[in-house]
């Protein structure tokens, strides 16, 4: 496979795979449905760091040990999904609270809440405490290194093509729920958008425990 094909070949599939729907489409959606805008880019970056992370590891055959290592795949994906769960229960529990909505929208959204450190924490450990993106890129990433090139370099390049793809999809994701800030704002809508969202993240991590 020509270096420009296997490029171009990574692009597509990561970009299909970028556009479905999922765990980071709704924790980017819900932050910056929110207002908080620096947490939902902080979120966004979290989650290519994790990307990035991943594909250096790959690169260099370390997530080949997890895969391989029955304990330590094992050891990560019930961590990740205990980390889900409880995400996701936080948000389900603060909508049904004891306090109103326009109190519980008041006190979702304090100052210190829209902080890019936060955001960028929170998006980091949803994606590496995933083991399934470690067992996705042992199983994809190689099959795009063409024969003969620099493993580390070309995996970090094509990590570099799946990164800029997830930043892209995830302004426009941005710019969505923004213009929608409005409607989405109203102790009604926000309490329905936690729920929604809790809920996915809850099935994520309950998948990610008791799925193949």
């Amino acid at each position: 496979m020509a270096p420009s094909t296997a490029l171009w070949s990574f692009a597509l599939v990561v970009g299909l795979l970028t556009l479905t729907p999922g765990l980071d489409t709704a924790l980017i959606l819900r932050t910056s449905a929110l207002g908080r805008r620096r947490r939902a880019w902080g979120v966004v970056l979290g989650i290519q760091t994790g990307t990035l992370l991943w594909g250096a590891l790959t690169s260099v055959g370390v997530t080949a040990l997890l895969t391989a290592s029955h304990l330590a795949y094992e050891t990560l994906r019930w961590a990740g999904a205990a980390y889900l769960v409880r995400t996701g229960f936080r948000m389900l529990r603060a909508t049904s609270g004891g306090g109103s909505a326009p109190e519980a929208a008041a006190s979702d959204s304090r100052p210190t809440a829209d902080t890019a450190g936060g955001g960028w924490r929170q998006g980091t450990l949803t994606n590496l405490l995933n083991p399934k993106m470690g067992a996705f890129y042992v199983a994809l990433l190689p099959q795009f290194i063409p024969p003969g090139s620099n493993h580390v370099a070309t995996g970090l390049l094509l990590t570099s093509v799946h990164i800029v793809l997830g930043l892209l999809w995830s302004s426009v994701l941005i710019a969505c729920a923004r213009a929608l800030r409005g409607r989405l704002s109203r102790p009604t809508a926000r309490r329905l958008l936690d729920r929604v969202t809790g809920t996915v993240v809850a099935a994520f991590g309950i998948r990610l425990a008791f799925g193949d």
